[in-house]
């Protein structure tokens, strides 16, 4: 990955959860691209809508983005006329929050929203469909790394909302024609990272000269995938051609443990890092790890940073003014 793939010039893009981390890391780079953005995003309350609004800010001010603010389960045809390429990144977020009464929204929002968008996307010539699943379709595999062929075990309801959101992706593929393409994003961070995530919260702890708080003994392990190197692969399975209803698996090659992970985080901030230990979280598998290779040999990825390079960079980002 070298070289940037691109999208033709003038491409017009349908970004949705275009407030997001990942959505608006997406829409920046498209916008910088040449293409023109049409972003969805509902700003759900599951964390401060105020981080979104400032994801959304700089975007708004380009001349080639449109912001829509609406619940795709509420989609009207017209609002995405001319787009031939869709990024959906959108879902309600979160393994621990999706258990009991709030369920109902996930199935809204990855469900009924996903099936909502293919329906629309159906009647629609688009270039490409690409699909934002995750690694919680695994579970506990009991085998590393992660294979696209192995059979998916979520561990937790919100699992459950991203595999019968990808498995519709696949349906509409075969009985449509649509070209859904659907990639499982790997434990994603950078700057900008969503604040309930691993890597935000044991930075602004550190930062702050705080306790930060691990679930179980810390010997759990992840694959780790920089930001920059998700945005590159979705642009990847755009451009690239590969048969309708393709999964891929997108880690970034940086398999540790949340203790080694600390370690880094003493050794870049130059920081002490107090830790307070608690129970494991329900629905959280003990090890992930990407098998890559189907992604390598058909999109051409290949991860670009190292996690000790994007853990810098986040430091960076949370000592900027108003972060």
């Amino acid at each position: 990955m070298n070289s940037k793939a691109k999208l033709p010039a003038g491409s017009r893009c349908l970004v949705t959860g275009a407030a997001g981390f990942i959505g608006s890391h997406l829409s920046r780079r498209l916008l910088n691209d040449g293409c023109r953005v049409t972003g969805v995003d509902c700003f759900t309350d599951y964390y401060d809508p105020a981080i979104k609004e400032a994801n959304i800010e700089g975007l708004s001010k380009h001349p080639d983005f449109e912001l829509i603010e609406a619940d795709l389960s509420d989609i009207e045809d017209h609002w995405f006329q001319g787009v031939n390429w869709v990024f959906h990144q959108a879902a309600q977020a979160g393994v621990r929050a999706s258990w009991g009464k709030e369920f109902a929204h996930y199935t809204g929002h990855n469900v009924l929203a996903t099936q909502r968008l293919l329906e629309w996307a159906r009647h629609n010539n688009l270039e490409r469909f690409v699909y934002a699943s995750s690694s919680s379709v695994y579970g506990n595999t009991g085998k590393l790394p992660m294979h696209e062929e192995d059979l998916p075990r979520p561990l937790s309801p919100y699992g459950v909302t991203k595999l019968a959101a990808e498995h519709l992706c696949g349906l509409y593929a075969q009985n449509f024609g649509v070209p859904t393409v659907s990639l499982r994003y790997f434990t994603v961070y950078g700057p900008a990272q969503r604040p309930d995530m691993a890597f935000h919260r044991f930075i602004r702890s550190i930062l702050n000269g705080k306790a930060l708080v691990i679930y179980g003994n810390g010997e759990q392990t992840r694959d780790f995938t920089f930001i920059d190197d998700i945005v590159e692969a979705n642009i990847l399975a755009a451009v690239k051609t590969t048969p309708g209803g393709r999964v891929y698996n997108l880690g970034g090659g940086s398999r540790i443990s949340v203790n080694g992970v600390l370690e880094l985080l003493k050794e870049l901030s130059g920081r002490a890092v107090e830790v307070r230990y608690e129970p494991v979280q329900a629905g959280d598998p003990p090890h992930t790890y990407a098998d890559t290779s189907r992604a390598r040999e058909e999109l051409g990825f290949v991860p670009q940073t190292s996690l000790k390079e994007g853990l810098g960079l986040m430091l960076d980002f949370f000592k900027q003014p108003g972060c």
